[in-house]
């Protein structure tokens, strides 16, 4: 482990401790933004239940995660207690949930609803079901949202109601895809606030460092600065060829590779960012493939256009790669992974900037651009972006890194 006078002068190089700290530490950058409120929740009911009119859908149930909280406001876990959301085509949305949890569901549910608890020894799925038939839904269509686990759609079906069950999967990605004004708002402050974070733990880096040191920094800065620290992968030397890490204990040395993938949250809308530099002077193999890297990063974005599919834009990445020598295809050395993914109340959620999706681009979809090269036992290089989709064209979060001695 790095010493305690070598992690708090790393502190001080990036300002978030020191004697004076309470003078110098940076001030919040989520100060001023302002949470998803009520009426944006209902407007995405009301679009959700055009859509379940419009395809003869009856409901959507909803567990707990991302989506309840994108329709309700409400933030809960999943655990062998059900909490979850039946969101009708018609009517005030219902929630079901744990009688002695119902004051807690509460605090945070931000429209009004129908809130239905249970007993330890009653059945949730029977009251989804008496619910549905409460609003006239006795039998009929209900669209099932894709993290709802399999012992509720099972119990569900044990009550012997005349449901058709279907996948939820295209009415969230009809709503969730497109970003409003107020969520990009969001997803820009957190990208801000990686950005800011990465800059200052980049000037505090020294030798002998351990990944577990580095990380430390980024998530004491991401705290400063007002995000709450969702990811902040640090890999060093070859580990940075292992694009989610290795065990390999590195630390910082001449020479060496490091990537950082970092991201936060804020008022849950999230970030992610990646850098890649070389601590001391880079070697011309490193600075051939962080450029290259570089490059990959600017055809995904001159690729971006409305209504080609999301998918083109990572066959252009792996074009170029393949024409200069990497791959091909998914092999090593070269990129093994997706060129991107949508962001937004989740890390990776769709659509995908991968081959097989066909998505036609829209304004308001929101994606990373990560196209990284990996070469074992060597080093990786990954530069890593988000972006929003506009009418006139992509339009960054963060500007890209500039060059592998100033990446931030």
């Amino acid at each position: 482990m790095i010493s305690k006078r070598v992690f708090l002068t790393g502190l001080m190089a990036a300002g978030i401790a020191g004697p004076a700290m309470a003078e110098t530490a940076p001030k919040s950058l989520a100060a001023n933004a302002r949470p998803i409120d009520a009426a944006e929740r209902l407007a995405r009911i009301s679009k959700l239940q055009g859509l379940m009119q419009a395809q003869g859908i009856a409901a959507l149930l909803v567990e707990s995660g991302s989506t309840l909280d994108y329709f309700t406001g409400v933030q809960w876990w999943t655990s062998e207690r059900v909490t979850a959301a039946v969101l009708p085509a018609k009517g005030a949305a219902i929630i079901v949930t744990p009688a002695f949890e119902e004051p807690s569901v509460r605090e945070t549910l931000q429209i009004e609803a129908d809130v239905r608890p249970w007993n330890e020894h009653e059945n949730p799925e029977a009251l989804i079901v008496q619910a549905l038939r409460d609003r006239g839904f006795a039998s009929g269509r209900i669209a099932i949202e894709p993290d709802v686990r399999f012992f509720i759609v099972d119990a569900l079906k044990a009550q012997g109601a005349a449901y058709e069950l279907i996948s939820g999967q295209g009415l969230v990605n009809a709503c969730r895809q497109i970003k409003s004004p107020a969520e990009l708002a969001l997803m820009q402050v957190a990208n801000d606030i990686t950005l800011t974070a990465l800059r200052q733990v980049h000037a505090a880096i020294q030798p002998g460092m351990t990944s577990h040191d580095i990380s430390a920094l980024m998530d004491q800065a991401t705290v400063a600065l007002g995000g709450a620290p969702e990811f902040s992968m640090v890999l060093l030397n070859e580990a940075s060829a292992y694009p989610h890490g290795s065990k390999q204990k590195q630390t910082v040395r001449e020479g060496s590779v490091i990537l950082m993938d970092c991201g936060c949250s804020v008022h849950g809308y999230e970030s992610d960012i990646s850098r890649s530099w070389v601590y001391g002077t880079p070697s011309a193999k490193q600075r051939q493939v962080w450029e290259t890297v570089k490059r990959g990063q600017e055809i995904a974005l001159e690729t971006a256009r409305i209504g080609v599919p999301v998918g083109s834009i990572d066959d252009a990445v792996r074009a170029f790669y393949e024409k200069a020598g990497w791959g091909p295809g998914y092999r090593l050395p070269g990129l093994p992974h997706r060129t991107g993914h949508g962001i937004g109340m989740d890390g990776h959620e769709s659509p995908y900037l991968v081959h097989s999706d066909l998505t036609p681009l829209a304004a308001g979809m929101c994606f990373s651009d990560e196209p990284g090269l990996y070469i074992l036992g060597e080093f990786g290089i990954r530069l890593e972006d988000c972006w929003h989709m506009t009418e006139d064209g992509p339009k960054l979060f963060t500007p890209l890194a500039r060059s592998i001695e100033a990446p931030i």
